[in-house]
């Protein structure tokens, strides 16, 4: 199995580029906010208010020009001041709407806030429970880095269309509605010449929009492949360096990079054309509603005042805005749902599928009769349901078999051929060949990371397709050749492999695996933190902690994948002795290229391109001077 990241030129379920989302992303976007409808319900009504607040403001300029200012310039000259009495009043209403307004959308702001946040944080919420579920082939089959920008970046562009793109543009529409209504009162005749221009200005809007979205799409796809690439050469840093592979790096991720820029440059590109053009034509649609309202009122068609004019001038500006905003705003929705489709698609993929009933109790032997008990005993059984209702204990005991498996990671190739197995209780069983040749995957399929194609694996002669894959893993330790630590302290990560552990069992754990020494050593004991990439501790150090960390499980079948690969010769010394009071009543498969530390294994299985060629203890086919007798002896070496 690879470390789940993939070549520079493999690609996730992402789709092709440049597609746009569909309706069903809309609407499952969308959905989110049902979870706040009341909530939103009243940032609607706060938006109404705000855009009546516009509207009223923009009426108000008709009364004070034509029932203050122009009978003003129209009695100074005969001395006679109109009446301001009513003035002040007038104004005092207007700062009290101002006022309303002006709350409005501080609380529909604030309201906001909470649900965004809280959306992001339930859709994170779902990705991150989902992804648990998923099998492995997903995670060797999509990078991290790609995953990560699905976190990250897609979410926080999501977030962005809810907490600004959605409230403007469900304010551009009642604006829209509401200035046009108050237009059509003051004037039809502008309204019509308004309503022209502004299907003008759309239709260039949408020719622009059109073109900058898909290029949004691809910026969004693309972002994620790089960040994939970036995760795959930070882990990989000390490789590409060994290898001076510094310059042919650099050149990939220019490669990747260029696509990014060109995207995202195409995408901005026309979307900074169109901020100027509806400007423009917001100017234009101005100047000419200025010029045909003033041809209107000289003319007295319409009955239009100076007043009206003014006022429908500051709503037809008011209604324009609304529209350059939706505009503008049409980029970020396209961008938002292309990042909400590659969201869906990791709740979309189809989790790990278990269809097993028999599950692992705890149990305690009267009388000769495995029963089950509600505490612990140290003593765990198999317990099988049958249809006729009855049920059957047996008793875990770590006997694995393998009959005539075939696997494959695709159906149209065979990785694993044939493969039979038997694995008594205790016994330490090796697997020996090149890289390649099925080691790592016959441990897989034991674990059931993946399914087999054809045959049957048995554990205590059950069928592992019925037993509940958490049950089966439960019963299983696993130590890796890559070491992964999580922030936090030693006795944490010790604890990852029985939650519920003492202090006291992580202890004799780390005793156990030869970890205690250097653990002592550290500034805070078994309490002291490290860091997730585990750098201030030696290879070695990590890999005594993650044997500490199987050994606390205290499971009855180990898998030991490179286990003492990454340790130095002294280290070895100290851990093998570990290893040996570890596996001892164990049923152990061992995978190593040292073939030192398999040497005193029950049966080695000598593999070559999937299939078992030798089978034996270490005398056996030493006796036999095949395979392995030329692997021991140098004759031919492990590739």
């Amino acid at each position: 199995m690879n470390n789940g990241r993939m070549g520079p030129g493999r690609r996730g379920p992402m789709g092709p580029r440049g597609e746009k989302p569909d309706a069903a992303t809309v609407k499952r976007t969308f959905a989110y906010l049902l979870d706040y409808k009341w909530r939103f319900l009243a940032v609607i009504v706060c938006i109404i208010i705000s855009a009546l607040v516009s509207v009223v403001s923009s009426l108000f300029l008709r009364t004070l020009i034509d029932d203050y200012i122009t009978p003003l310039l129209l009695e100074k000259e005969t001395g006679n001041l109109p009446d301001f009495s009513g003035l002040l009043v007038t104004i005092l209403t207007m700062a009290g709407i101002y006022l309303v307004g002006v709350i409005s959308g501080l609380v529909y702001n604030m309201i906001m806030a909470t649900i965004t946040q809280g959306i992001q944080k339930n859709i994170r919420d779902k990705m991150f429970s989902h992804m648990q579920t998923l099998p492995i082939k997903y995670f060797d089959t999509n990078t991290h880095g790609d995953i990560m920008s699905r976190y990250t970046n897609d979410t926080d562009t999501l977030r962005m269309m809810i907490s600004q793109s959605i409230p403007q543009s469900i304010s551009a529409v009642i604006t829209i509605i509401s200035v046009f209504i108050s237009m059509v009162i003051l004037s039809g005749w502008l309204t019509l010449l308004v309503v022209v221009l502004a299907a003008v200005t759309v239709f260039i809007s949408g020719k622009i929009v059109g073109r900058s979205g898909i290029h949004f799409v691809r910026q969004q796809k693309s972002l994620g492949d790089m960040n994939g690439y970036i995760e795959e050469m930070i882990s990989g840093q000390k490789v590409i360096k060994v290898f001076c592979h510094e310059s042919e790096a650099e050149e990939e991720f220019d490669k990747r990079n260029e696509e990014l820029c060109d995207a995202a440059t195409e995408a901005n590109k026309y979307a900074n054309y169109l901020g100027p053009i509806m400007n423009n034509m917001g100017h234009l649609q101005y100047v000419i509603i200025a010029i045909v309202g003033g041809a209107l009122a000289i003319s007295g068609i319409g009955g239009l005042t100076v007043g009206t004019i003014a006022s429908f001038l500051q709503l037809s500006k008011s209604f324009n805005q609304p529209i350059n905003q939706v505009s503008q705003q049409f980029n970020a929705i396209i961008m938002a749902l292309a990042g909400a489709k590659r969201i869906f698609e990791i709740m979309d993929q189809a989790p790990e599928t278990d269809e097993g009933y028999v599950t692992l109790v705890n149990a305690e032997e009267k009388d000769g009769v495995i029963v089950e008990t509600d505490h612990r005993t140290g003593v765990w059984a198999w317990k099988h349901p049958h249809s006729d209702g009855s049920v059957t204990y047996t008793k875990l005991g770590g006997e694995v078999r393998l009959s005539e498996v075939d696997f494959g990671y695709t159906e149209d190739k065979m990785v694993l051929h044939d493969i039979t197995l038997y694995a008594e209780p205790g016994q330490k069983v090796a697997f020996v060949g090149a890289t390649g040749a099925g080691k790592t995957t016959i441990t897989n399929l034991i674990n059931r990371f993946y399914d087999i194609a054809d045959g049957k694996i048995r554990y205590d002669g059950i069928n592992i397709n019925k037993i509940k894959k958490a049950d089966l893993r439960r019963s299983l330790g696993v130590v890796l050749q890559d070491v992964n630590l999580f922030t936090g302290t030693v006795m944490d990560n010790i604890r990852y492999g029985k939650l519920d552990a003492t202090d006291e069992e992580c202890i004799a754990a780390a005793k156990l695996a030869g970890a205690d020494w250097f653990i002592s050593m550290m500034p805070d004991g078994y309490n002291t933190v490290i860091d997730g990439s585990g750098s201030d501790l030696s290879q070695g150090q990590r890999q005594l902690i993650s044997i500490a960390r199987a050994a606390v499980a205290d499971p009855p079948v180990m898998i030991l994948d490179e286990a003492t690969s990454s340790i130095d010769t002294r280290t070895e010394a100290i851990v093998q002795a570990g290893m040996d009071r570890l596996m001892h009543g164990r049923t152990v498969f061992v995978i190593a290229h040292r073939l030192s530390t398999v040497r005193n294994s029950d049966v080695i299985m000598v593999l070559d391109h999937g299939r078992i060629i030798e089978r034996g203890s270490h005398d056996q086919l030493i006796a036999e001077k095949g395979q392995y007798y030329r692997l021991y002896t140098g004759a031919f070496e492990l590739e």
